[in-house]
């Protein structure tokens, strides 16, 4: 029987197929499949420049009327993760169109944002022991290399956002069992750790973040994903309570998660990642990832590796 089970292995392999999709909401908690679209709205095969084993991690931002979505898009080439672009007039009907961040390492987790009329990325890169800061040089597709903010560790999924006027930033790494925080009084300047960081330790249910932490009527929620057990299982969300350079405090706001796997379809195993954006009065649209999975044959290069 292991033999057989070896032989198997050899030419079958057990493959985590995520996909992309919006979700809408009423609060920052609560958060459903809209009826009017059909999810997931980006996959795989949407991938028309490079060819695709999946797409996960998106990020979104709304300038001039038009949604832009950027996301990982695990390059079946070399198996690692590329940065990629969607577009949408409606944030329900998405466009692909290319790769827009191609380096020699691995790329995922596009946290994107906008801060004095330029815009920004910082991309998960532990792969080189850093977190990397990008700037759009011709939005959305042309951006370059501004410096390391951070290095020396396995950083992931790191997290900025601007708060009484000072930058923070919350990371895990790739144990996901513990969760950082710095902060800067310039997001090109030096981070500083906090005085009570690492703020989590020894936690795989909430340590490693799960999308953009937001900031809404001086309330700050953070998303953390679970990966208790199974890797990108569910995603919590706490309120940060209490935070100034000496302190932090926070309260889960909810027992329940506010996305998880849905047992069927697209999302049936698990969700971990999600970008929320307030669009009117109590009603927020967001950008969430599923993921179910698959067996499929090796291919020739993956049997030489």
């Amino acid at each position: 029987m292991n033999f057989a089970k070896k032989l198997i292995k050899q030419f079958v392999k057990k493959q985590e197929n995520w996909s992309i999709g919006i979700y809408v909401g009423t609060s920052l908690v609560d958060f459903v499949a809209p009826e009017n679209i059909k999810n997931p709205v980006l996959t795989a095969q949407d991938v028309k420049d490079v060819p695709a084993e999946f797409v996960a991690d998106p990020f979104m931002i709304n300038e001039n009327g038009i949604w832009y979505m950027f996301f990982e898009v695990m390059n079946a080439d070399d198996h690692k993760g590329d940065i990629a672009l969607a577009t949408s007039i409606n944030g329900f009907n998405w466009t692909y169109q290319q790769i827009v961040i191609d380096e020699y390492f691995h790329l995922s987790y596009p946290y994107v944002f906008k801060w004095n009329n330029e815009y920004y990325l910082i991309p998960e890169s532990n792969e080189v022991n850093s977190i990397r800061l990008y700037k759009a040089v011709d939005f959305p597709t042309k951006w370059t290399f501004v410096k390391d903010l951070m290095s020396g560790d396995k950083y992931s999924d790191a997290s900025v956002f601007y708060f009484e006027d000072y930058w923070w930033l919350l990371t895990s790494v790739k144990s996901s069992d513990v969760l950082y925080l710095y902060y800067a009084n310039d997001l090109l300047e030096t981070w500083i750790e906090h005085p009570k960081s690492p703020v989590i330790k020894g936690n795989k249910n909430i340590a490693r973040p799960g999308g953009r932490v937001i900031v809404s009527d001086g309330k700050i929620v953070r998303y953390t994903q679970d990966d208790e057990h199974l890797y990108g299982n569910q995603v919590r969300a706490f309120e940060i309570t209490n935070l100034t350079t000496r302190n932090y405090e926070e309260k889960q706001i909810s027992k329940d998660s506010i996305i998880k796997g849905s047992g069927r379809g697209w999302n049936k195993i698990g969700m971990h990642n999600i970008d929320p954006h307030k669009i009117d009065e109590n009603k927020w649209i967001a950008c969430v990832d599923g993921y179910q999975t698959s067996w499929n044959f090796r291919s020739r290069k993956h049997n030489s590796l």
